[in-house]
């Protein structure tokens, strides 16, 4: 098949359109590289440079294409608090554009990689897709008016669409800014320094950490899988994790004499997350397969800046 990956040279968009690459499938990307780097991807993935806002080189990007993967966004919850226009404009504005562009030219199909953060506090877990969405961020603001629009546009002009909201993906390549940086590779570049790790609040806030192989296995099979236009399917590992204990599980992978710490703070975003995978399993008969502690010991052992924890 012929793909176009939007975000391709990021964390999760890198991960994929290398394994689609390796199945033997056209790869065409795009990315802007605001998160991501063209390093990440392996020589068989046409990669262009570019925003996704920009009509004319989406016309051009998606001649012939059977199936686009939109994950070009802004993903910090913490930057989105500070900059919500800006995420306003990249995520919702660039969704609004692609799914434009692919009415002009005639694409058939859209994955739109969306997040469980659309969920906020619920009242019981696991989560289900029928929860109605309690978004707490600009971001998760962001990404459901996108599940909005690319269900319209895709029921107005006839283009197949499924959304996948995914949980709290993780492993090698993760990218790790300099300001809020996400959970586990900063856990693991702390650990690896013999530092201490900061959880804020008690640590008792539950995540659903999903292993990005497994991600990547959910995300191939939406390209294909029957019965799912119109759809919005969770894509987590179905286990509901308190942060400290990823902390702990960390330093006792590492080794590291390093402390948990816990930083009093009012707010620690959304109390527990768990995703229910019942429509995952029956849609994508997707189930994850890799354990939170066997999803870090590979992040350490395949993640180049983390080479010395081998």
């Amino acid at each position: 098949m012929n793909f176009l990956i939007t975000g391709a040279a990021g964390f999760l968009g890198a991960a994929l359109a290398n394994q689609l690459a390796r199945e033997g499938h056209h790869v065409r990307g795009l990315d802007d590289f605001s998160s991501g780097s063209p390093q990440a991807l392996v020589e068989d993935v046409h990669f262009t440079r570019g925003d996704v806002n920009d009509r004319p080189k989406l016309w051009t990007l998606l001649q012939d294409i059977d199936c686009v993967y939109h994950l070009a966004a802004r993903v910090s919850v913490s930057e989105s608090l500070l900059y919500p226009s800006q995420y306003n404009n990249v995520n919702v504005g660039g969704t609004v554009s692609l799914m434009e562009a692919m009415r002009d030219v005639g694409v058939g199909r859209v994955v739109f990689i969306s997040s469980g953060a659309v969920y906020g506090d619920q009242g019981e877990q696991p989560l289900r897709e029928d929860n109605v969405p309690n978004p707490r961020s600009p971001y998760a603001v962001s990404k459901l008016a996108s599940e909005y629009y690319v269900r319209t546009i895709g029921a107005l002009w006839g283009i197949e669409t499924v959304s996948l909201r995914v949980f709290n993906a993780y492993g090698p390549g993760q990218h790790l800014p300099a300001s809020h940086p996400p959970v586990i590779p900063n856990f693991i570049r702390q650990a690896l320094r013999g530092g201490s790790l900061v959880v804020h609040g008690d640590g008792n806030q539950t995540r659903d950490f999903v292993y990005v192989k497994d991600v990547v296995r959910a995300m191939v099979a939406a390209a294909t899988a029957p019965d799912l236009n119109q759809q919005v399917i969770n894509v987590g590992s179905g286990q509901e994790m308190p942060v400290r204990t990823v902390a702990e599980t960390i330093l006792a992978l590492v080794g590291s004499q390093g402390e948990v710490i816990f930083a009093p703070r009012n707010d620690t975003g959304v109390s527990r997350m768990c995703a229910d995978l019942t429509q995952a399993r029956k849609k994508l008969s997707f189930e994850a397969q890799t354990t939170l502690e066997d999803g870090l010991r590979l992040t350490l052992e395949k993640d180049p800046r983390f080479k010395k924890a081998g």
